[in-house]
């Protein structure tokens, strides 16, 4: 992992950085229908399928690379790996695990099949010890569907990642359309910045990223 600090007085967002996170605090969040009718087809499993889908896209943006670090400095991570939530049916609660993200579709998901045989019961908050710094939130709501989402972070405003969150798909003029809430920091990240990582990601759900 790899961390390169921002230079804040020369930094082309410093005005826009200032103004949303000390002056005006915000966070905004939209929702978009995402067609993932090719991966469905090509019987792909789902989650570890979007995991790898968006943590690709999240590689590829600054803005949504962009965060405090530990000792508190604004920078940049070279990498990011998703942090996801698994379900506990018999107690109704849920635990995180991350997987390490790797280009090769293949060779994520079998990460991904191996963290949840062996940390994926593990009771509490945190089922998979050790979380890095460099990942970023996702969780699924598999039980319904949704057009509107939004995440309250009362003293979550220097929390500059980007968290994702998707519903239950669902059929729609002949597709699979899933739902997917995201969640930014206006601080690092204009609509244009989120339409673009959206519209990219679905291209390459539909093979063409």
């Amino acid at each position: 992992m790899t961390f390169t600090p921002i230079d804040r007085e020369h930094w082309a967002r410093k005005e826009y950085f200032d103004h949303y996170v000390s002056q005006i605090p915000c966070t905004y969040s939209a929702v978009f229908q995402l067609d993932i009718t090719r991966i469905r087809q090509l019987g792909q499993k789902l989650y570890p399928t979007m995991l790898y889908h968006i943590t690709g896209e999240v590689n590829r943006r600054d803005e949504f690379r962009t965060a405090f670090n530990g000792a508190g400095q604004l920078g940049i991570y070279d990498r990011m790996h998703p942090c996801y939530t698994v379900f506990h049916p018999e107690s109704e609660t849920f635990s995180n695990l991350w997987t390490e993200y790797d280009p090769d579709y293949e060779t994520f998901c079998a990460s991904y099949l191996r963290d949840v045989a062996e940390y994926g019961k593990n009771p509490g908050m945190e089922g998979k010890p050790g979380t890095p710094e460099n990942t970023f939130p996702v969780s699924m709501l598999p039980w319904a569907s949704f057009h509107g989402f939004n995440l309250n972070l009362q003293k979550g405003y220097d929390f500059l990642l980007p968290i994702f969150t998707m519903g239950k798909y669902h059929e729609e003029g002949g597709k699979l359309l899933l739902p997917l809430a995201v969640q930014v920091h206006h601080g690092v990240c204009d609509g244009f910045h989120l339409c673009r990582f959206v519209n990219s990601l679905q291209q390459r759900l539909e093979g063409r990223g």
